[in-house]
């Protein structure tokens, strides 16, 4: 943290200069964590600034960016078209450089936007602005995306009978995200869009989004009031607030017919890239009168709490008491090496609790994991998600990881709340996932 980076005839200029973070103790319950590095990043906040909605091509090139304060908009002024006939509206993460460290119980995130000594570099990619919607254009080769379109081609949740039965009124599933979809279909109706570089939510993604985060707000409960008010010191407070974990689930069924997706794709479009909420009136059909609050960080509409999101590139092998009482968290960078099946060119990065509960301590590592190593917290001590597990009665069992929580899972919904309890092919009304597009495989 005093390393050089340069020498000359000017003063040596150190690391310390360049990166901005966050430092935690393990032992202490409080989930704000303490800003080191130089105050000045953690005003300007070079990384996260340069998050900006865009609209992207398949071929991974962006058409255009939109507007900062106001995403119906080009970055030009010109009004942007978000139905998917100019692209995908992703959010456009920079490269950045990170570095997490373990010294006995401090644990500490570093983030850089140069390249320092043992620093590594995390490459410029691409995150759905809004949840996926699978687009039935070609019923044969449906394709993920992320749009503002309320055509039929573009109807959410499983796009089944009793959803089309609410076409015409407020419970409708036409503009919204697609729900029922199993971890194997949602990784294959990304790549139908053309190559591996396009994915469903990613492990990578997710982890990402949570350290940006967690950085800029010192915060890891995710769920805390949201402040837009900076303190005196300049730094952004609060979080992105309880969201729209706070519906019915019983209202939501009744008011779409099957699906829990109820809240349109696009709500946000008025913060541009900023991050906020926007107040959402339930329709009639809701059954009870009620406003909930739609959240965006940078640009990344509903980043927890509406639908669980299915996430590929990780993976959980449990094995039962008598197969060895042990559970793993399996790890794949490349996205071209994905699988449904076995851990071949997945790498294993830590061991997870065998009983669910709030999560206390994070496996971390090298890698800055965001799954448990040890649960026992509380909603708003420690990490302040929930996590799931399902231990096998005999054998090994392979299961994915859902992030997030869904609309009515109140406060155990979180950025790295995680559901470990279904195979590749579960499939439900309230698990949907984001669309990305990762463009440099780094190994």
């Amino acid at each position: 943290m005093g390393l050089l980076v340069g020498v000359g005839t000017t003063r040596p200029t150190y690391a310390y200069d360049y990166y901005y973070g966050i430092e935690w103790d393990t032992t202490v319950s409080n989930p704000k964590p303490t800003r080191i590095g130089k105050n000045e990043l953690h005003q300007s906040l070079p990384i996260q600034s340069l998050m900006r909605r865009c609209i992207l091509k398949d071929d991974g090139t962006v058409n255009y960016y939109l507007n900062a304060n106001d995403s119906a908009l080009r970055d030009n002024g010109a009004p942007a078209t978000l139905d998917g006939s100019h692209g995908q509206v992703m959010v456009e993460i920079p490269d950045m450089y990170i570095r997490f460290e373990m010294d006995g119980t401090k644990r500490r995130c570093l983030m850089s936007d140069q390249a320092l000594p043992g620093f590594v570099k995390w490459s410029k990619d691409y995150v759905s602005a809004y949840e996926a919607v699978a687009d039935r254009t070609n019923t044969e080769t449906p394709k993920l995306a992320s749009v503002v379109n309320t055509t039929t081609a573009f109807r959410g949740g499983n796009n089944s009978a009793a959803e089309i039965a609410h076409d015409a009124d407020g419970g409708t599933s036409l503009g919204k995200p697609s729900t029922n979809i199993s971890l194997i279909n949602f990784r294959a109706y990304a790549r139908n869009r053309g190559s591996v570089s396009w994915n469903c939510n990613t492990y990578q993604m997710q982890r990402k989004l949570w350290w940006l985060f967690a950085v800029e707000y010192a915060n890891f409960n995710s769920q805390d009031t949201f402040n837009a008010a900076l303190t005196n010191d300049g730094y952004h407070q609060g979080g992105l607030s309880a969201g729209v974990t706070d519906l019915v689930a019983a209202n939501i069924t009744t008011m779409t017919g099957a699906t829990y997706a109820c809240i349109p794709c696009g709500t946000t479009n008025s913060l541009g890239n900023k991050t906020g909420i926007v107040a959402y009136t339930m329709p009639p059909e809701y059954v009870t009168a009620k406003t909930t609050n739609v959240q965006s960080f940078r640009g990344v509409e509903n980043p927890f709490g509406h639908l669980l999101k299915w996430t590929d590139g990780c993976k959980c092998i449990i094995q039962s008491v008598d197969s060895g009482g042990i559970s793993e968290f399996y790890v794949c960078d490349n996205p071209a090496n994905f699988t449904s099946s076995g851990t071949t060119n997945y790498e294993l990065r830590g061991n997870l609790p065998r009983a669910d509960g709030y999560v206390k301590e994070m496996v971390l590592g090298e890698y800055g994991e965001i799954m448990p190593l040890v649960v026992g917290a509380g909603s708003t001590t420690y990490f302040c998600d929930y996590f799931y597990t399902n231990i096998p009665a005999s054998g090994i069992a392979e299961r994915g990881v859902l992030f997030g929580g869904s609309a009515y899972t109140g406060a155990i919904a979180g950025f790295v709340y995680a559901h470990t309890n279904g195979t590749a092919t579960y499939a439900s009304a309230y698990v949907g996932s984001r669309l990305c597009f990762i463009p440099q495989i780094v190994a």
